[in-house]
């Protein structure tokens, strides 16, 4: 029984369409998933901002609302307002800034990517 050698060697038409198709969707992904992290990213650089803001106890929480709308504003953040924002406020001792939300970025067709994040920081003593 006679090998044929030269039949055998490399990639099938096939396999390289299966591999370009593999890159492709990952490619789509990344393309789809990143900018959420850097939404996320502008997010946690706003929060750690107003943290460092001065006078923030003394603000009402409409003011630190406001403050955190201009900030997402001018970092052109799209999936969070400062209506997502949960702000908890113990007279001039104690301030709590909570930020929970979920973004769903639809891939292809019916194929959906959901992630949530989870954000804040406390400030004073309870």
């Amino acid at each position: 029984m006679r090998y044929y050698r030269s039949k055998s060697e490399g990639l099938t038409f096939i396999s390289i369409v299966v591999i370009l198709m593999v890159i492709a969707f990952f490619t789509l992904l990344i393309l789809k998933i990143g900018p959420i992290y850097y939404d996320n990213s502008l997010v946690k650089k706003s929060l750690s901002n107003l943290k460092a803001q001065p006078g923030l106890m003394d603000m009402s929480k409409r003011q630190i609302s406001q403050s955190l709308e201009k900030r997402f504003d001018v970092g052109y953040v799209k999936d969070v307002t400062a209506k997502d924002v949960i702000i908890t406020k113990r007279g001039n001792h104690y301030l709590k800034v909570e930020l929970e939300y979920e973004v769903v970025e639809n891939i292809i067709g019916n194929l959906d990517v959901l992630v949530t994040f989870k954000d804040g920081f406390e400030l004073g003593d309870r």
